[in-house]
């Protein structure tokens, strides 16, 4: 026979809720592919002018940014060099010069995290272009539905209690404290509010810088936007970076605070609410 004193302190079995709708979950995959290639394919088309300038001619006296190798006497790579604002740095077997050995090549970022692997931006650029307009596609199909059944308003949109407590949202995040019970029905507000830049800012502006890019697409005058196509470069670029920081913590706060749970809520709908350690214990 089972012990009561020990089912009391186990507490009660998990409530298992509907989270995710299939859209959601849809295209959320759709976008994991899309922005990897995005991103793995837009690093061999900076490989191909690694530098970032503002304008819409490049000034290849000051760049804002700037990746490249250092020759030796002998013409062999010997160093690689990032320069950001006029201040140089050494990033010698990462950026500028990766490798070692017979195997040091001389690019801005390594072949291991490009698309193609090879000096091919002709390729690049197909993919690219590709995996870009699905990326639209696909958040149009996002957009809409997420209008039509209220996502936006029902899920994303903060409460006023949930902005007024953001302080300790923000200091529950840092002491890495999930929510339980009913407080994990919904999204907390950092991620509320990380979710809305992502989706009507950061996202956006991208696709626009993208878009200004195009040769094809001048005649809508995007480029004028951003004030020429170098700035529309330097702002995509920019704005790509800080997708990437956005991934990296919302892959580690899906690893801390729960793999298998975060996964099944998007790929099943389903996800398991823990009750909190008052309830647990009463």
């Amino acid at each position: 026979m089972s012990d009561p004193r020990q089912e009391a302190i186990a507490g009660p079995p998990p409530l298992r809720i509907y989270r995710h709708s299939a859209v959601v979950r849809v295209t959320h995959w759709i976008n994991v592919l899309c922005l990897a290639l995005l991103l793995t394919s837009g690093l061999m088309i900076f490989n191909a002018h690694p530098q970032l300038d503002w304008g819409e001619a490049s000034n290849f006296d000051r760049s804002f940014v700037e990746i490249k190798a250092e020759y030796g006497k002998d013409g062999q790579p010997v160093k690689g060099v990032t320069t950001i604002m006029g201040r140089a740095f050494d990033t010698t077997g990462l950026l500028g010069l990766s490798g070692s050995g017979e195997g040091r090549e001389a690019r801005a970022f390594p072949r291991w995290i490009t698309v193609p692997d090879d000096h091919d931006l002709a390729t690049a650029r197909r993919w690219h272009f590709f995996f870009a307009w699905l990326f639209v596609l696909n958040g149009l199909v996002y957009l809409v539905s997420g209008f039509l059944s209220r996502h936006f308003r029902r899920d994303l949109v903060p409460s006023g209690p949930q902005l007024r407590h953001i302080g300790r949202s923000f200091v529950e995040h840092l002491k890495l404290r999930f929510p339980k019970g009913d407080e994990a029905r919904q999204y907390n507000v950092l991620q509320k509010l990380a979710y809305l830049a992502v989706v009507f800012v950061l996202l956006p502006v991208m696709v626009l810088a993208g878009m200004a890019l195009a040769p094809a697409l001048d005649a809508f005058s995007i480029t004028a936007l951003f004030g020429g196509r170098q700035s529309a470069r330097t702002i995509h670029f920019i704005v790509a970076n800080f997708l990437v920081l956005f991934v990296l913590v919302h892959v580690v706060m899906v690893l801390i605070s729960g793999v298998w749970n975060n996964l099944r809520s998007m790929l099943t709908g389903r996800y398991d609410i823990e009750a909190p350690r008052k309830e647990q214990h009463e």
